[in-house]
């Protein structure tokens, strides 16, 4: 049940990070879950280094470091995702 989870808070953090960053983002919306999870690890890696410990009720501060860290990654990934298929997309039309 775990793993079913992570895809929905992947899925959830993925869509409001592509909501903040400005302008039009390239990534397919399943890349942008996977960024989303791993937006979700990564914010749970800080808080836990940060000294955030599960609290009783909701983590509101754990969920901001997940957050900050999708959108940083949905950010980056789609960078490197748009210069990917940019590439391959001016080879196929010389």
């Amino acid at each position: 049940m775990g793993w079913l989870w992570a895809i929905i808070v992947g899925f959830i953090l993925g869509l409001i990070a592509k909501a903040v960053i400005p302008g039009k983002q390239h990534s397919p919306l399943w890349l942008t879950t996977i960024f989303g999870i791993l937006g979700a690890i990564a914010g749970n890696a800080i808080a836990r280094a940060l000294g955030v410990a599960e609290t009783r009720g909701i983590d509101w501060s754990r969920h901001i470091f997940q957050l900050v860290a999708a959108i940083v990654i949905v950010a980056v990934g789609d960078m490197l995702y748009l210069k990917t298929v940019g590439h391959r997309r001016q080879r196929q039309r010389m």
